[in-house]
């Protein structure tokens, strides 16, 4: 009989950054990952990024999917549901496939739906484990832009 090598979620495979606890720098994690401290960066996960009422992020999310109850500075790149809870806050810019925002959730943003070849192409499709930059606007040669 062929033994079939399918991985568990395990409980204790959830990265966590408790209330109290100020994280500066990158996450990247095959995992899922529940804020509720503070983080100041890029957080990159192939699972579920959950952010609890207290939680303060400054920085970017790139993951599958977001329940967000916090608040943040910064923008989603999410490949399927962004979840914004009625205790959020949020000013930065959405790129997902799906959203869900429930009654007294503060956005302040703009929002672009993208399907799944367009999160690849966004974050190069390596999160987590080689992040790209965050996408920026097309921009002139550089060339030209110096060169004036």
């Amino acid at each position: 009989m062929a033994k079939t090598m399918e991985p568990t979620v395990n409980v204790n495979e959830v990265s966590r950054i408790s209330t109290g606890t100020t994280v500066k720098g990158e996450i990247s994690s095959s995992n899922d990952i529940r804020i509720d401290g503070t983080f100041e960066g890029k957080i990159y996960s192939k699972g579920r990024v959950v952010v609890g009422e207290k939680a303060l992020i400054k920085g970017d999310i790139v993951c599958s999917n977001v329940d967000f109850w916090g608040t943040m500075e910064g923008n989603f790149f999410v490949k399927d549901t962004l979840s914004l809870k009625s205790s959020s806050k949020v000013k930065g810019d959405l790129h997902i496939k799906r959203l869900q925002v429930e009654l007294d959730a503060k956005f302040d943003g703009t929002c672009q739906m993208i399907s799944e070849a367009d999160f690849d192409r966004l974050v190069g499709g390596a999160a987590p484990a080689k992040p790209a930059a965050a996408p920026q606007a097309p921009s002139q040669p550089a060339a030209q832009s110096q060169n004036k």
